[in-house]
């Protein structure tokens, strides 16, 4: 699903927004940040009226839904089978993601609809119902519309972060993942059933404090190991080229195969084309559809750019990627190799803020597709959407026992994950 010809089409998708925008990631940087981290105060940001969340409300949920466990396990993962070269692939598919980004919650904002009861929402389906089956007669992309939903939806059998959570907790503290897994579970119903309000009171609360400990915490550990920083920026860069040795119990790697888990998990950590943050978005008190677009190239910025090059470098500068660990162990070893045993009580409350912020986001999210797809019957909807919300958080318990009892590991879940990743950013993408 992520071989060259897929690869190709997302680049494709991204540097033509790029371009034909006139590298507004770039030029308009400034005007980025100004209207965005600048006015996390402002009266705008937090301005929201009946049926509606704030802007920064949508950012907050919209980055606890890309901010999770695959920017500590995803990452790792990456370096460990596609080598430090994947990490530059995970910058190039950030920085033109960004665009993209902005784009899709621009057209979300500017496509969107209103329920019976005031209240605005807006999806993929939605701008290809109004953007291209009605503004340009375009019936045929119903069909894009359908399958995104579908495969939209189905994301949800990848079981969220509950494995990962399970795995930090179970190496850390010995826990057996499946009675972690239950109680991760039960926190989730409680937020879950207090619908898209305690959703967003619950990511403005945590979204902030969990971004900048994240990042202290792994700036700890670089400045530990400063003089292996700059040699591991080095094989970042001169491994994005060239295929990389085998080193210990690291399988070495081709180049292709250092692209494709870089974009891979690039996308599946900031979401940029996965038309997910338009869901959120697309239901924000904006003032402008571009003005609410600049969150998302933000959030690519803060959550790739940011967060996961943290993660990245810590892994890379302790030397601990080529030991043969993938996944959330390989970070906590590099965490535990600065600060001992803190670093698996760390890593463990960084986990379950991380999953917690990221489970209950992607909620919201499916139950905006759920909105679209029944609209036109709201006692069905409501109905389908209160079954939803009871089988939800029991994927959890299924997907991490099926892993734990058939004896598989880490690399099976984020295969899980890449393979239900590809029909909505594909869908999504051809939508745009």
């Amino acid at each position: 699903l992520w071989g060259k010809p897929f690869l190709f089409f997302v680049f494709f998708i991204s540097i033509y927004f790029t371009l034909r925008s006139g590298l507004f990631q770039i030029v308009h940087f400034p005007h980025v940040m100004k209207n965005t981290l600048g006015a996390l105060t402002s009266k705008e940001a937090k301005n929201k009226k009946e049926g509606t969340v704030s802007p920064f409300e949508a950012v907050c949920i919209a980055i606890g839904g890309c901010v999770g466990c695959g920017n500590m396990a995803g990452v790792a993962s990456a370096l460990a089978v596609g080598g430090p070269g994947s990490l530059f692939w995970i910058w190039v598919a950030a920085f033109l993601g960004m665009m993209t980004k902005c784009v899709e919650i621009s057209l979300a904002v500017y496509y969107r609809s209103k329920d019976e009861h005031g209240g605005y929402y807006s999806s993929t389906p939605t701008m290809v119902e109004k953007g291209l089956v009605r503004r340009r007669g375009i019936k045929a992309a119903m069909v894009v519309a359908v399958l995104f939903a579908v495969g939209f939806v189905a994301q949800f059998l990848g079981g969220s972060q509950a494995y990962t959570i399970s795995e930090i907790l179970h190496v850390s503290f010995g826990l057996p993942m499946m009675l972690v897994t239950v109680l991760y579970t039960a926190v989730l119903y409680y937020i879950i059933f207090g619908g898209t309000p305690r959703v967003a009171k619950v990511a403005t609360t945590l979204v902030p404090f969990m971004c900048v400990l994240f990042i202290v915490g792994g700036l700890g550990i670089i400045i530990a190991n400063l003089d292996n920083v700059i040699p591991s920026i080095v094989e970042i860069f001169k491994y994005a080229f060239t295929p990389h040795a085998a080193v210990g119990a690291f399988a070495g790697t081709v180049v292709s195969k250092t692209i494709s888990k870089g974009m891979a998990r690039s996308i599946n950590s900031n979401e940029a084309g996965q038309g997910s943050s338009p869901l959120i978005h697309g239901s924000a008190n904006a003032i402008h559809p571009v003005r609410q677009g600049l969150w998302g190239a933000f959030e690519v910025f803060v959550d790739t750019i940011v967060v996961c090059s943290v993660t990245a470098i810590a892994v890379l500068c302790t030397g601990v990627w080529s030991n043969g660990e993938t996944g959330a162990t390989l970070t906590m070893t590099a965490f535990k190799t600065t600060y001992g045993s803190f670093g698996s009580v760390y890593m463990g409350f960084m986990a379950v803020l991380f999953g917690l912020t990221t489970t209950a986001g992607w909620y919201t999210y499916y139950v905006t597709v759920i909105r679209h797809l029944l609209r036109s019957k709201p006692a069905v909807r409501d109905t389908v959407i209160t079954i939803f919300k009871i089988l939800f958080p029991c994927m959890n318990i299924f997907i991490v026992g099926y892993i734990t009892i058939g004896g598989y590991d880490a690399n099976l879940f984020w295969s899980l994950v890449s393979c239900v990743l590809a029909v909505p950013v594909f869908t999504n993408l051809i939508a745009l």
